[in-house]
């Protein structure tokens, strides 16, 4: 077959870029055509996404494909971080720029809503965990605020839906994206209208719900004149950035978890259908749509944010270091010092990280650490302790042993990470491919074309085209069953065990 070429954009929350795949029908390969900053701008307290800057970023990286290869485009699909969105008028024009799901105007939420319908049906009716980030909790926010942009608005779109009706001139709602809302029953995949309806939300201005794998539209007159490419495919794909990661995870057999980490840390097992026991949700874990049918069931995890917001707190003091060299300093660090549970709603969106986590370790009766490299061990061996937890309840759910974590994304370029992971959860971890999100955004654009047939055919495509590393469980166990210990018991001093 001819070489196809499929261009993804992948947006994150520190950065996006637009990633070329190409595919001869037995590999795939993957080349940056265009890479951009995505993060927050903060006016007058509050925090927002800059969603005409992200959509021009986009529109060249479209023009730098177009031009560089100066062939027909097959396709391009679009992911994003998830929950947040923008809301359009009757004319289908933004009424203001989208909120960041980290602006502390959603504080409170979670209680009144709780107040209001009760915690149990808020997870019988979507399955999703409880967190302040969810979209439910911010149009609450926006309605307690009585917020004129709320009553003006005729349709919601996630911020990757936005961008695609920004190029397809097509409206429409991704399921996995819009899983993360905490709107969508999971059993019907339609939105949650008893819900809604209990929290006076308004139904009529969510659109109808379109399947990753399947095709949206193309680009517009005013984009093909505007990037000089001709009409591309538009692609609904795992638009929910982990729901392409975890389609990219190149695993065999059942016996595996995965855990797509970035900012984020996704960790999970994939189900055909959601679990909504009371102990998934006591646990406070999630069932988020996947693609060609399937359920992630899984937990989020603060993730690598920890790293990233000490770095920035280590800048602003006068020692801008790059994450390589953070991590070396871990690395010859003492180990098994203070830990933190990377949850605790006070690193959520901190202002300075490094004192945050100081407090914390304090307020737990714990020495803090006295360096930057400690912060970072701190930061690691914390969230490996984090993945063991999460790791012990994914396998009362899956109902078996869970042998094998899949590790994808940015994260898996920390190898310091990758071996404290193997390490505290005793179970072989398998990194890679660090484009998971790209190479899964791809495959799902191949599968809507017609030319990947499954979701199995495309994971043999992603081992036969990116290279992977085992990381074995080290033999110190017996300190990590006491890290684990003071892991354990800070939890219960810092009032978070459920």
């Amino acid at each position: 077959m001819k070489q196809l070429k499929y261009l993804a954009f992948d947006l994150g929350a520190e950065s996006g870029r637009a990633v070329l795949g190409r595919f001869d029908g037995d590999k795939l390969s993957l080349q940056d055509v265009h890479r951009f900053p995505t993060g927050a701008t903060t006016v007058l307290g509050t925090m927002y996404w800059d969603a005409l800057r992200l959509f021009d970023d986009c529109k060249r990286g479209l023009a730098m494909a177009s031009a560089a290869h100066g062939e027909e485009i097959d396709g391009m699909g679009i992911d994003t971080w998830g929950v947040d969105f923008g809301l359009l008028d009757d004319s289908g024009r933004l009424l203001a720029n989208p909120r960041h799901y980290r602006d502390h105007g959603n504080d409170g939420m979670v209680e009144q809503a709780i107040e209001r319908v009760g915690r149990e049906r808020l997870f019988s009716a979507t399955g999703i965990q409880i967190l302040q980030i969810n979209s439910l909790y911010q149009l609450l926010a926006l309605q307690s605020q009585k917020s004129p942009t709320l009553g003006a608005a005729r349709r919601l779109l996630f911020m990757p839906d936005l961008l695609k009706y920004w190029f397809s001139g097509v409206q429409s709602s991704e399921y996995t994206i819009s899983s993360t809302s905490q709107m969508l029953d999971p059993s019907t995949r339609t939105w949650a209208v008893g819900l809604l309806a209990a929290l006076d939300i308004p139904r009529s201005i969510l659109g109808d719900i379109v399947m990753p794998g399947s095709e949206v539209g193309t680009t517009g007159k005013d984009i093909q004149a505007e990037t000089g490419c001709g009409a591309v495919p538009v692609l609904a794909v795992g638009e929910h950035d982990t729901a392409s990661a975890v389609a990219a995870v190149p695993s065999t057999g059942k016996d595996w978890a995965y855990l797509s980490c970035g900012t984020w840390s996704l960790m999970g097992i994939e189900a055909q259908g959601p679990i909504l026991t009371t102990a998934m949700a006591r646990a406070n874990f999630t069932n988020e749509g996947g693609v060609c049918g399937t359920v992630r069931v899984l937990k989020n995890i603060m993730g690598l944010w920890l790293v990233q917001e000490c770095r920035r707190s280590f800048a602003r003091k006068g020692s801008d270091y790059s994450y390589a060299q953070l991590t070396t300093m871990a690395e010859m660090s003492k180990p098994f010092g203070p830990v933190v549970d990377p949850d605790a709603s006070v690193f959520l969106s901190p202002v300075d990280m490094t004192e945050a986590i100081t407090a914390f370790c304090i307020g737990t009766g714990q020495a803090p650490p006295a360096s930057p490299g400690e912060f970072v061990r701190c930061c690691l061996e914390s969230l490996a302790l984090k993945f063991r937890w999460t790791m012990d309840r994914l396998e009362g759910f899956h109902g078996g042993p869970l042998r094998v974590l899949h590790m994808v994304g940015g994260g898996t370029q920390n190898r310091l990470l990758c071996q404290l992971t193997a390490d505290a959860t005793q179970r072989q971890v398998i990194a890679g491919p660090v484009e998971a999100t790209a190479a899964g955004n791809i495959l799902l654009q191949g599968i809507a074309r017609g030319r990947i047939g499954s979701l199995a055919e495309g994971r043999d495509i992603i081992r036969n085209s990116f290279e992977i590393e085992r990381y074995e469980p080290g033999a110190s166990t017996s300190e990590w069953e006491q890290a684990w210990q003071r892991f354990t018991a800070m939890r219960t001093s810092a009032g978070l065990e459920d």
